[in-house]
């Protein structure tokens, strides 16, 4: 990389936002550390988060003309039985080899949160094994992650009309992901540009109609080849989906989806279908004030009018009416919001609350795959 060409705008320990000019050179610097060897960019492979339109979200650290570390946010709106949340996800973290171990990465996280912030975000979330790393920044794993092995057949295909392409309408799929309890805003030039993501692979079915039933997406770039990150529609469209999809490609797939969909699994337990439970990301909470709010109004809709959230004198209070209890760890209370574990599975509340904590809590969030960054 010709560091000429990149405008000296800051020293090695202040991260920036970069002008539209410096893009191109933020792609290559990503292509060559996060995609060595690839056939195709990484802002193809992530268009939502790294497209040039998306340069004021991203962040970038430039030492002597040189790009030297970035990340990237991206704030997404999330439609939850609960209300709509905010989240703010972070990736494409990355230093360069000869300036690590100088707190780029930390620094460079810290100005995206503070972006997470001013944006409104009520919480960040990130994916990443170095856990320790980042629960120095208040991060922790929180959140659901069901992945299920299909490795068989899941029901006779009769009633559909299957296809492998990804030409098809956008609003056809955005109108079938509008169905799911939880979901992110998206518009039709949104899922019109995901559909052509390098390695995604694209299968729907078509019902006697001719309308849309179901759809499924297998690969994403470089990272869930094998893995169905996106899909929607009906349980009874989706199965014969999985399994023409299946057995069009010769192997085993794995179904990635949340713990609140309950019917779907349910049906592929019964099935026979192995699962393996993780979390959704590492998240940190922003705003808990926010996320208050939201949760004691859902709970005033289901009948449940004296719950307590709150801050007070520097500590998160929580509980049912007179039974309160309070901690100062955000690690407790970004596991309480967000799970996995019900509340009444933690061992810590009076039977009262921990049943009117399990109606609200955790938080049913989930991140679609074309939305990840």
């Amino acid at each position: 990389m010709e560091g000429s060409n990149i405008p000296a705008v800051a020293t090695a320990t202040s991260p920036v936002t970069p002008s539209e000019q410096i893009w191109p050179k933020i792609i290559e610097f990503l292509n060559s550390n996060l995609r060595p060897g690839s056939p195709w960019s990484i802002a193809d492979e992530y268009p939502s988060a790294l497209g040039k339109s998306q340069v004021h979200n991203m962040r970038v650290i430039i030492d002597q003309g040189k790009i030297v570390s970035h990340a990237v946010l991206r704030p997404m709106i999330l439609k939850t039985p609960v209300g709509v949340l905010k989240a703010g996800g972070i990736g494409s973290v990355v230093t360069s080899q000869d300036h690590r171990n100088q707190g780029h990465s930390t620094q460079i996280i810290e100005s995206c949160i503070e972006a997470a912030r001013a944006a409104e975000c009520d919480f960040a979330i990130l994916w990443t094994d170095l856990f320790d790393f980042y629960r120095r920044m208040e991060f922790e794993l929180a959140g659901s992650e069901v992945s299920v092995l299909i490795d068989r057949d899941l029901g006779p295909a009769t009633g559909f009309t299957f296809h492998g392409s990804t030409r098809v309408a956008a609003d056809s799929i955005l109108r079938v992901f509008g169905q799911h309890t939880v979901s992110s805003h998206r518009t039709v030039e949104e899922v019109r540009t995901a559909l052509s993501i390098p390695n995604s692979r694209v299968f729907t079915a078509w019902d006697a109609t001719g309308k849309l039933a179901a759809y499924a997406i297998e690969g994403k770039g470089a990272d869930l080849d094998g893995y169905v990150h996106e899909w929607g529609g009906s349980v009874s469209a989706l199965l014969p989906l999985l399994t023409h999809m299946r057995t069009t490609q010769k192997r085993d797939l794995r179904l990635i989806m949340p713990a609140h969909s309950t019917g779907l699994l349910s049906k592929l337990n019964e099935m026979g279908c192995r699962e393996h439970r993780g979390y959704l990301g590492m998240i940190r909470i922003l705003k808990p004030d926010s996320l208050f709010s939201k949760i004691k109004r859902h709970a005033r809709g289901l009948g449940i009018s004296d719950l307590v959230f709150e801050e007070r004198d520097g500590k998160f209070v929580f509980g049912k009416g007179a039974n309160v209890y309070s901690t100062d760890s955000h690690r407790d209370l970004t596991q309480l919001l967000f799970g996995p574990e019900k509340p009444s599975d933690m061992n810590r509340f009076d039977a009262d609350t921990a049943k009117a904590f399990d109606r609200v809590l955790p938080l049913p969030v989930w991140i679609w795959g074309w939305d990840s960054v």
